[in-house]
Parts: C-alpha cells; sequence; structure tokens
C-alpha cells in the first residue's frame, strides 16, 4: 500500500483516475485545488494519496430530508408570496 501512495502519476494519468479531463486538472491546478510535484523538466506529477485526498474532500453531503409537512408549509409560503 505504502508503494502505491508514492507513485507518481502523469497528468493524463491522474485525469483519468479522477475522471475529469487534462484541461479541468490544470484548471484545478491554476485554483490551487490540487497541487502537482513539478519534475526537473516542469512536467507535473501526482501521488494516488494526493488524488483520493481531494476526491475524499470533494465529496458532497446529501441535502438534509425534510418531512411531507415541511415542504407543504414551505409550497403554502411560496404560494402566498406569489399571490400578495
Amino acid at each position: 500500500m505504502e508503494k502505491r501512495a508514492k507513485r507518481l502519476l502523469t497528468a493524463r494519468e491522474a485525469a483519468d483516475y479522477l475522471g475529469i479531463s487534462v484541461a479541468t486538472l490544470n484548471r484545478m491546478g491554476k485554483e490551487e485545488q490540487l497541487v502537482p510535484f513539478r519534475t526537473p523538466g516542469g512536467h507535473r506529477r501526482y501521488t494516488l494519496t494526493m488524488l483520493d485526498e481531494y476526491l475524499e474532500g470533494s465529496r458532497r453531503r446529501p441535502p438534509a430530508a425534510t418531512s411531507s409537512a415541511e415542504q407543504s408549509r414551505s409550497l403554502e409560503e411560496a404560494t402566498l408570496m406569489v399571490s400578495a
């Protein structure tokens, strides 16, 4: 597992792993959402740990469930606002 985490991926491999385009990966780098290592030649490299941490941090929580009574009340309030 430790060897897996230390392996460096190219930009194409990282983009494929994340399921995004290389252009999106470039934009994420410019926005400092995911900052790669640079080789002496200027090529970007990513670790699987880095990518997994990004994925974990980017997960969205599902919206809180609302009861049907709360939904009905919200609908009534919206209807009253439109009617006024």
